[in-house]
């Protein structure tokens, strides 16, 4: 699944392992490993994230709703990056991020 368009766009792809899921959300120009988040019912998730890296901001809601929502513990790989992103550039792709938390 997916949110948003060229650069901007969100997506999320999602495999079962036994009753878990591995999830993998990305976008922007180039997808990468910027954060990891773990998700287990009814406790609160951890998120280990590269220095500098703010990707749990859009990956870490999406997880949680996934985890919410299948009762299964989730692992989410996260990586989201636009070159020399302005300030309105990070707003969109995280609004992106947002809409493709509605869709789960």
């Amino acid at each position: 699944m997916h949110y948003g368009h060229g650069k901007y766009r969100i997506w999320a792809l999602q495999e079962k392992l036994g009753k878990d899921i591995v999830l993998r959300v990305g976008g922007g120009e180039r997808p990468h490993v910027g954060s990891i988040i773990l998700c287990r019912p009814g406790k609160e998730s951890k998120v280990l994230s590269l220095v500098g890296h703010m990707d749990h901001v859009i990956g870490r809601p999406i997880a949680e709703k996934l985890c919410r929502k299948k009762k299964a513990t989730v692992v989410c790989v996260c990586g989201v990056h636009v070159d020399k992103a302005s300030k309105d550039e990070i707003d969109r792709l995280v609004e992106n991020g947002r809409g493709l938390l509605k869709m789960i």
